[in-house]
Parts: C-alpha cells; structure tokens; sequence
C-alpha cells in the first residue's frame, strides 16, 4: 500500500455551530429562548443561553490560520474557514484532507452537552437539546450521510427523559452519543451508582457507542496558574486515563458484555503500561478491594470493550501489539489547534506505514466502521475516497488551503514585554463561563 490508497475515516472532528442552527427545528416561544449568537462591540463572537456566555475561542478553530495567531482569545465566524461551520464546505475541506468520513462534536454546546446540564430551566434544556440532535442529522449530517457519523446527546439530569431520546435518536440513524466521562462534576451520581442502570440498557439495547470526550468532566491538570500553557496541552490527552480507569472498573461491563465506549482525543501511547499498571494493581489488591473482573485481566476487559484513537502518536502505532489493533482508529481534531489539516495523510503515513496493509486499513478505517456501525461503501466504492481520489476532487474544486491573517497577533500595549501564555489564563475563562452558570 502507498499513502494515497488509505482510506481515512476520522472519529473526532468538531462543529463550530453556526447562528440559524434551531431555526428549522423549533419555532415560537422555544425558538426565542434557544441558545443566541452574538457579536460584541470589539467584532466576536458568543453564544448566549439562559444568562450564560460562551465565547468562541480561538484554539477551537484555528484551522487554516497562521500560527502566530493561534490563541485563547475570542473570535468570530467570520474569522474561521467556513468548513467549520458548514457542512458542505467542510466536506470540501475533508477532501483536501484526504478524509473520508468524520464524527463531530459540539463547540458551543459542549462536547458532552454540558451547556444544557448548567442551564437552570431544564424543560427548555431538554426541549434544545433534542432540537440540537435534530439539527446534526437532519441538516450537518444529511448533507452526505455517506460522510458524516452522527454523534447525539443526552438529557442524563432526567433518566426517563435521557433513555426515551436514546430510542429516538436511535430511529433517526444515530449510533453514537457523547457522554461526559464524571457525571459528578455535573451534580449526578456517579457512573457506579444504580441511578444509570436504565440508560446502560438502553444504550445496549440499541447498539449505540458512548463517547467520552478529553475536557468534558475531569478537568486537565496543570501544576500552578503559573505554568506555561505548553506544559497542560502536552499532559491533555493523557488525562483521560483518570476516566478510563474509573469506566474500566464499572461493573455494568460485566453485565453487558457488547457495551462499547469510546475515548475521544485521547492518544494510545500510554495505554499498553496503563494496562500494565491495572494489571498489577488488581492482582496485589483484589483480595481485599473486591473489585469484579471475575477472574479476567482489566487489560482483557479494555480490549474487549474500548475504542481509542490518535491524532499523532508513532510510539502508539510501533507497540500496536500492546493494544487491541481492531479497536484502534484516527482521529483529524478539525478545526482545533492539533489537527493537521490539510497534510494528514503524509504525517500519518510515516507513522503507520511499517504495519501490513490489513492493519492499516484497520486503523485508517475498518475499525471505525465496525464500531459506529457506519459504513460509506454503501454509497461510495472505495476508490472514490482513497486520499488520492479525494484530492483529486479537491484540486478540481479549486480547495485553497494558503493559510490566513486575521490581522497578526494582538499588538502589545506601550512597555508591554511578550510573555509566556500560562495554563491559568484559560483555567480562569473556563471558571468565569461556570460561575455564570452558577
């Protein structure tokens, strides 16, 4: 196999919502008090939704920008590539890409929902949050279904309320929900109490994936306020392991032996020893932690049972022997500020092309496919979304992927010396948009 005949299938893309999102699916009183963008004197942008303001920040959609402007300042639609918020012109940005197919999550909505679990009137939440999944199929989605792997989300504050949209959505197509990984942090009980019992049934029932998100709940860990911004993103897909561990000793998992979770964003480099390490820890404490397995490895458990994935992870892919290599997948992260748009494939390709092609076409694609149930071979041959035929597409298209300025970096104020970014000042945006919600 050669680069330009993988076929890639992203299972962690994003959606930058654009303003009209509700319009088709909601009128009246319920369309007024839906979630509003806004544009604030200075030209950005926020969402706004029950006295809460989320800004769009900058490293959620820097795709196409130059570097230098990367940042956590707030921006405007306006200022991003349209595939952030379009969907068609999103598949034109997948094509240059050489990708074939993508799962999106939410940006204003929360990669888990989560603005609809702040919200105080949860009536109207869960009436939004049902026009949210309607919006992603009916029009993101639908714009090639072939193309996009619809991901839901659920109104887990209201269990009959949350296992009632599972049928739903499951009718419509979906296969896949986002879920967040400490319902905790949320005011929920926690993943182990009897209180979710209902919703594992009915995920089960209807074969739907749960896709716990890095960032949702347990927070990334940083050192001080202090610490460079560099030193929390470097330790960020790793602190999925605190969610992994907690989800890998649920006892549900025992009962429901097709249960599957994703983690998204999470990288697969540390996996092999942080199965190692579950390994040793339930084998020198299970005599008096009465922890389940019921005579299996937690590393057997992991393997049956989670999907991973990884934007750039060689050290990963040189010990696929330590993983599961049919529940390993890629990931792009469009439009964030670790995706590799547009040169996935030749980054990708020196990371995997060691493997025999069966394994390339496993984790490029085949996985993925199994695991959400989604197959775009049943429009598309093939050879139509090979990464060479999918630029192909994109040269005739006229894709332009020459990266832009919004204006250069923000000026420094008179005596003003650069300094390094630090990880409190986005700790701190993330603290003001939850005390507005509190």
């Amino acid at each position: 196999m050669k680069m330009n005949d993988m076929m890639i299938v992203s299972v962690d893309d994003h959606i930058c919502e654009p303003a009209d999102m509700f319009d088709k699916h909601l009128s009246g009183d319920a369309l007024a008090a839906a979630p509003k963008l806004r544009t604030t004197a200075e030209g950005t942008d926020y969402w706004e939704y029950q006295g809460m303001k989320m800004p769009s920040v900058g490293l959620n959609a820097v795709v196409g920008r130059v570097p230098e402007e990367y940042g956590i300042e707030p921006t405007a639609l306006s200022q991003l590539r349209k595939g952030c918020f379009n969907p068609k012109e999103r598949l034109r940005d997948m094509d240059v890409n050489g990708i074939a197919a993508s799962l999106n999550f939410g940006t204003c909505v929360g990669f888990d929902g989560g603005v609809f679990h702040r919200a105080k009137d949860k009536a109207l939440a869960y009436t939004h949050l049902r026009a949210y999944n309607d919006w992603h199929i009916d029009e993101w989605c639908a714009t090639d279904p072939s193309r996009f792997i619809p991901c839901g989300l659920l109104p887990t504050w209201d269990m009959d309320a949350a296992v009632a949209e599972i049928k739903r959505i499951a009718k419509k197509g979906f296969t896949a929900v986002s879920l967040n990984e400490n319902p905790t942090k949320q005011g929920l009980p926690s993943i182990h109490n009897a209180y979710w019992e209902p919703l594992w049934k009915a995920i089960v029932d209807n074969d739907i994936v749960m896709c716990l998100h890095i960032g949702a709940g347990n927070p990334a860990p940083h050192a001080s306020m202090e610490s460079p911004i560099e030193a929390w993103i470097t330790t960020m897909p790793m602190s999925i392991s605190v969610g992994a561990a907690d989800w890998l000793n649920l006892a549900a998992l025992e009962r429901y032996p097709t249960m599957k979770i994703a983690l998204s964003e999470g990288g697969i480099g540390w996996i092999p020893y942080f199965l190692e390490r579950a390994n040793f820890s339930h084998s020198r404490h299970k005599a008096w932690t009465h922890s389940g397995f019921k005579g299996t490895k937690p590393s057997e458990v992991f393997h049956k049972h989670f999907m991973t994935c990884f934007i750039d992870d060689a050290f990963g892919l040189k010990n696929l022997a330590d993983l599961n290599e049919d529940l390993v997948a890629y990931e792009c992260d469009y439009p964030h500020s670790d995706t590799l748009w547009p040169e996935v494939p030749e980054t990708l390709w020196e990371s995997l092309k060691h493997l025999t092609d069966v394994q390339i076409d496993k984790v490029t694609h085949r996985n993925a496919m199994k695991f959400f149930r989604f197959d775009p071979l049943a429009r598309y041959s093939r050879e139509d979304l090979t990464v060479r035929a999918l630029r192909a597409k994109a040269v005739a298209d006229k894709v332009d992927t020459t990266p832009r300025s919004y204006g250069g970096a923000r000026p420094l104020a008179e005596g003003e010396k650069p300094r390094v970014v630090t990880s409190g000042d986005i700790y701190k945006m993330f603290a003001a948009r939850d005390n507005q919600a509190a």
